[in-house]
């Protein structure tokens, strides 16, 4: 289980590594990549994406070196919410298409949160 919880983590890390960086650092790029992007203010995606990369900092740092591992479940969970906020973002934009992404994105950081906890 323990091993199959890391190959999760890095798969989560992975992904919010991409789309956090872009929408933290690359506005423009991340304007091209998601149509919604352009559609609020930049304060909000620049925030959006400095949250996700936080969050890998602690998906993944507090249960590899073991100094407070409890906040791998955390950053799980609020991992977690903010797909679950997006998804619901897509649903009020009916962009129906972008939610898939955001459901596995949801129940990878799930099962993170609930094996870690």
């Amino acid at each position: 289980m323990n091993m199959a919880l890391w190959i999760v983590q890095g798969i989560l890390g992975a992904g919010f590594i991409f789309s956090g960086w872009m929408k933290a650092f690359q506005y423009e790029k991340a304007k091209e990549s998601w149509p919604w992007a352009s559609e609020v203010s930049k304060g909000l995606v620049f925030f959006i994406g400095i949250v996700e990369l936080v969050g890998v900092i602690g998906l993944v740092i507090p249960q590899a070196t073991n100094i407070a591992p409890g906040l791998t479940p955390l950053a799980a969970s609020g991992l977690a919410i903010v797909v679950l906020l997006g998804a619901i973002f897509h649903v009020a934009r009916k962009e129906y298409k972008q939610i898939g992404v955001n459901i596995v994105f949801l129940a990878l950081a799930v099962f993170v949160a609930v094996g870690r906890f």
